[in-house]
């Protein structure tokens, strides 16, 4: 499927969505699992493009993957501080959890690994890990371009590094990742962070995952973490929240329409950053209601959403998402503290801006954000640079506006293979 012609709902909709789980836990699950002692099951796991990455990652490094897809589920045998093949060639495809993770966990466990990603991942940030990884001691060849993919792990000389430093200005998955991987470090070590960013969210869902597979670190104000010594991981069965950045297109839609939308199994006390996302909607002038079967949004008449100013850099994946549906409010709208989603899957901002202008809409680009100016818009057919996030959350502008046509929609296979089948059975469908 080249392209996907959207189709308006006829009638405000009244949506009872099930989404996939969770992009991020699910990359981080399949990795605390690897690392543990034992036999871990993990159950409401996403199959996408980048958790399959990840997993064929896992097998290529002779761990034992089990995959149960009809049931959500994967079974893993971890080996705890010991990768079973100490010299293999390891692809990363275009996913950053499993590049920054695999990377970590590859080059502390002191083997020699080749590792490679798509052209995509060539291009996003790296640098900052590599560096911090070098001042624990580990030795890289770079096949193409310094501090980017691919490249070769060439061994670890151990370190007495008591301290390394790490810039997360770009991606807070550079902290992650050496969190969940500090295992590999028996003397444990500390993080001070000597950035400006101060995004965490997806930091603190990693500090409890640690958790919860039995691992202890130490936080030190907010620029500091610590690893502890002795630390190791313990298996377990563990059930993976559903994805609710995925859940927010389809909130998005009902905020757009003056239709209702609940998402199964999303509830507030959710770890993920992109529930503030919700009330967002709430502030913008939707009703936001939890129930025992997920959280239920409601969108206001047309013309009652109004336009919102924030700083989205605790929950950036939702940009996109909130300049489609920013395009319905009565007053502009304007975003900061997101220069990092240049340096994605695509420059983000570059990539809304463009689209929004493609549409007839006003919209501004700025250094670390951008404003937009609702207005009529054109009908026309968005391009999505190969960004799984531009497709879904452009979607919803066709949810409400004929004559919308989403290219490439395929590339939301990367975490969420089958949102355009829903689509289409919502109504949505090809014409």
């Amino acid at each position: 499927m080249d392209k996907f012609r959207m189709k308006p709902f006829s009638h405000p909709p009244n949506m009872q969505i099930t989404v996939p789980g969770s992009k991020s836990i699910t990359n981080r699950a399949l990795l605390l699992a690897a690392l543990s002692e034992g036999k871990s099951v993990l159950k409401g796991v996403l199959f996408s493009e980048d958790s399959r990455v990840f997993m064929q990652a896992l097998q290529t490094l002779g761990y034992s993957v089990r995959l149960r897809e009809e049931k959500a589920e994967v079974e893993i045998e971890g080996c705890g501080a010991m990768v079973p093949r100490e010299k293999v060639s390891v692809y990363v495809g275009s996913a950053g959890t499993a590049a920054r993770f695999l990377t970590a966990m590859l080059a502390l466990s002191g083997g020699r690994y080749e590792v490679t990603a798509s052209e995509q991942m060539k291009a996003r940030p790296m640098r900052p890990l590599l560096l911090a990884l070098e001042q624990l001691g580990v030795k890289f060849e770079y096949r193409e371009k310094p501090y980017a993919f691919p490249f070769a792990i060439c061994g670890r000389e151990e370190a007495d590094c008591q301290e390394v430093s790490l810039n997360i200005d770009e991606s807070s998955q550079f902290l992650s990742a050496l969190l969940l991987t500090g295992v590999f470090c028996p003397k444990g070590f500390r993080i001070r962070l000597t950035g400006k960013r101060d995004a965490k969210a997806y930091v603190a869902i990693s500090m409890k995952m640690m958790e919860e597979f039995g691992c202890q670190m130490r936080q030190r104000g907010e620029q500091e973490y610590e690893i502890l010594p002795g630390q190791c991981y313990k298996a377990r069965e563990y059930q993976i929240e559903p994805d609710v950045s995925a859940a927010c297109y389809f909130y998005g839609m009902a905020a757009v329409t003056g239709g209702r939308a609940v998402v199964s199994h999303v509830h507030f006390d959710s770890t993920q950053g992109d529930i503030q996302f919700l009330r967002v909607l709430e502030q913008m002038g939707c009703e936001v209601r939890e129930e025992p079967e997920g959280i239920w949004v409601t969108g206001p008449e047309p013309g009652k959403l109004s336009g919102i100013t924030l700083n989205m850099s605790n929950f950036s994946d939702q940009t996109m998402t909130l300049s489609a549906v920013a395009v319905f409010a009565n007053s502009p709208t304007e975003i900061i503290g997101v220069a990092h989603i240049r340096r994605q899957e695509s420059d983000r901002l570059r990539g809304i801006v463009t689209e929004l202008k493609r549409l007839g809409i006003s919209c501004e680009e700025k250094e670390d954000g951008l404003r937009l100016v609702p207005g009529e818009i054109t009908p026309a057919t968005i391009q999505t640079y190969e960004d799984h996030r531009m497709a879904m959350a452009f979607a919803i502008i066709g949810a409400k506006i004929p004559g919308i046509i989403i290219d490439n929609p395929l590339c939301c296979q990367k975490t969420f293979e089958n949102y355009f089948e829903i689509l289409t059975n919502l109504d949505l469908s090809l014409e």
